[in-house]
């Protein structure tokens, strides 16, 4: 969680976690998807780092945090029209499942090894993250395995609509300063997001209508790693990653870890 391919295995989320329709609308009917992303991406990537490295403490309040929102938020279900609070189980799940997923895929893509046992733990100490959230335990897949039986389930749900194709149209091209594009922002986004959407399974790439790139997935995976290895090469001040980061790592240094 703290490789320096996150960056690209979050944005593959909210890509792919647009394709259900239910999750993205409780997105959009209690979001301005007009505004600049940046604030929201930073919140949720420092919601992640809270509770992947925070203390317990920190973790819990962060988490309860997010069940109030969700608690006091509803919105309509695109297909049948009934109204669901955005703590439905299913939509939460989703967009779990999907997170953990992405992070790990992009991250083994761009270069990082791990066995398949390391992939499993990965998983199974996920499901603590989701329980956060009030996520039933017994309903989050735990196993490389199971994550992908998940997703079988899931697919026929998944579609375009047309919230997720506004979403994702905004995402590769949101609102920028003239100052940042003549800085090289926009061409340097669009290198990043280009490469999370192309990290994408085959199915969602189609369902975006996207189905075949050049070279197939190589393409993408090969960005990707270059992304990766460019960031490890920063100054260790660019590279010391978010200050809840380096405390969890004072912390494990302290206990001799690391």
């Amino acid at each position: 969680m703290a490789d320096p391919a996150f960056a690209i295995g979050g944005l593959r989320a909210l890509f792919l976690q647009a394709l259900y329709p239910r999750a993205m609308a409780g997105v959009a009917q209690n979001s301005d998807l007009s505004a600049p992303p940046w604030g929201r991406l930073l919140r949720t990537a420092r919601y992640v780092h809270t509770v992947t490295f925070g203390t317990s403490e920190q973790a819990q309040r962060a988490a309860a945090r997010v069940r109030a929102i969700h608690r006091a938020l509803w919105a309509a279900d695109p297909d049948s029209g009934e109204r669901f609070r955005l703590d439905d189980v299913q939509a939460l799940l989703w967009v779990h499942v999907v997170e953990a997923e992405s992070f790990l895929s992009t991250a083994r893509r761009a270069g990082l090894r791990l066995s398949a046992a390391e992939v499993d733990r990965y998983y199974g100490e996920q499901v603590r993250a989701a329980q956060l959230v009030d996520i039933d335990p017994q309903l989050v897949p735990a196993t490389a395995a199971q994550v992908a039986d998940y997703y079988a389930r899931m697919r026929p749900q998944l579609r375009l609509s047309d919230q997720a194709a506004h979403a994702a149209r905004f995402l590769l091209w949101p609102p920028m300063s003239a100052k940042a594009q003549l800085y090289g922002a926009r061409a340097g986004w669009l290198a990043v997001t280009g490469t999370a959407f192309g990290l994408l399974p085959g199915w969602a790439r189609h369902l975006y209508r996207l189905p075949g790139l050049p070279g197939g997935d190589v393409p993408p995976a090969v960005t990707a790693r270059l992304l990766r290895t460019a960031a490890m090469t920063l100054p260790t001040p660019l590279r010391r990653g978010s200050p809840i980061l380096q405390e969890a790592r004072a912390r494990a240094a302290a206990v001799g870890y690391g």
